[in-house]
């Protein structure tokens, strides 16, 4: 990927970028958006008002420091970030001013340390990553048979509550033509001009199968929290939108589908799939897709929520009970209000059914914590990591590599 010349002060850059990762993105974001401000349109702004897409970024620079001998581990992540990149219209062109900003923001941030040759490595090693993500994003607009950025008119046809904070928004084409398909798990990015000229996109798992002719997504109402005294995390501006403005006969400007995170639904083994929060999502899909093609199969259906009121679809989950003899559902609550074969307390992979881990893949969705304690939990009952697969949208997008 890199040369060998490079390769040296890649490895000598670790260190530092641990130290200095978080310093260096938060200048390259200010002064790439304040240079470019119609990239504000491509860049979710509420991650940056809470810090978060800074924290990522520093978090992927470091990671391919780390792991840039070693193809095997970032391939996965590279077909991540390209289906996140096509979902949101990243071009080729974008490539020359990430670049540019980057690289004068870890010259301003190390000073005198960034020497000439260290610089040079890493124009060398960005301009190979480049060139990768631009290649094969190509060919994924290219098979999906869209232009970068092409978002297409959809009429809501109907909208449900499903939970205290989550609405499922269902839509069909506003031109009547037909659907591109989908695989469960995948995504879409919605996207809604606001009266002051922004446009800002988001990314929602389809939460229906395919083939029934619509799209359906839903949509937790994201509040305005304080995790910790004195870091405010802002309200979720596209979601609140929703669940304030859309009501059937909304349209809505919405992306082909995308995303790497796909269940296998079309297989024979024992399948787990665990959720958490609206993390629900991709598995209410891939479990609606195994009912219908192999509703004999083994599936494990376990879900995390706050309380019965927080959680969404779990009717539809319950309701395929009848159609799947071997399906288990099993739900986690921290407060079972009286809930009828609840679990309390958060989830706990010891109170699953036993299942063959040689065997079966296992599916996580939700909150980062959530998915970092059952990774863990799962490696330590003995599933092999190569029967772990996560659906992530924010920054923990390469936490695994770090």
């Amino acid at each position: 990927m890199i040369s060998e010349a490079s390769r040296p002060y890649i490895d000598a850059s670790i260190p530092v970028l641990r130290e200095h990762g978080l310093a260096i993105t938060s200048l390259f974001y200010a002064n790439m958006l304040g240079a470019h401000p119609e990239l504000t349109r491509i860049f979710n702004m509420g991650n940056q008002a809470r810090g978060a897409q800074q924290q990522s970024l520093a978090s992927a620079v470091f990671a391919y420091a780390a792991n840039i001998g070693s193809p095997e581990a970032l391939g996965p992540v590279v077909q991540r970030i390209v289906h996140k990149h096509v979902s949101v219209g990243i071009r080729a062109e974008h490539y020359p001013i990430v670049g540019k900003h980057l690289l004068e923001a870890i010259a301003a941030t190390l000073g005198d340390a960034a020497t000439p040759a260290l610089l040079d490595a890493w124009k060398e090693a960005y301009t190979s990553l480049a060139r990768l993500l631009i290649a094969a994003e190509a060919e994924l607009y290219s098979s999906a048979g869209i232009e970068p950025g092409a978002t297409r008119p959809m009429r809501v046809t109907e909208v449900v509550r499903e939970s205290a904070n989550v609405l499922s928004i269902r839509f069909e084409p506003a031109d009547g033509k037909p659907l591109a398909d989908f695989k469960p798990g995948q995504y879409v990015s919605v996207a809604v001009d606001f009266a002051d000229g922004r446009r800002q996109l988001r990314q929602y798992s389809l939460s229906d199968r395919p083939g029934v002719g619509s799209y359906r997504i839903s949509v937790k109402r994201e509040d305005a929290l304080t995790d910790t005294p004195g870091v405010a995390t802002p309200a979720g501006e596209i979601s609140n939108w929703l669940h304030a403005n859309v009501q059937a006969g909304t349209i809505l400007q919405v992306s082909h589908p995308f995303g790497e995170f796909t269940p296998d639904t079309e297989g024979g083994q024992p399948v787990v799939l665990l959720s958490a929060g609206v993390g629900i999502t991709p598995m209410v899909s891939a479990l609606k897709r195994i009912a219908e093609v192999n509703p004999q199969r083994r599936v494990i259906f376990a879900h995390a929520a706050r309380d019965p009121g927080s959680h969404a679809l779990g009717a539809e989950v319950a309701a395929l009970k009848v159609a799947m003899p071997n399906l288990s559902v099993l739900n986690f609550y921290e407060d079972v209000q009286g809930a009828a074969e609840a679990v309390e307390g958060r989830m706990d992979v010891a109170r699953l059914p036993a299942w063959p881990h040689e065997e079966a893949d296992v599916y996580l969705c939700g909150p980062h914590k959530f998915m970092q304690a059952q990774w863990l939990a799962l490696i330590n009952a003995g599933v092999p990591v190569a029967r772990l697969h996560r659906e992530v949208f924010g920054p923990e997008l390469l936490d695994h590599l770090l």
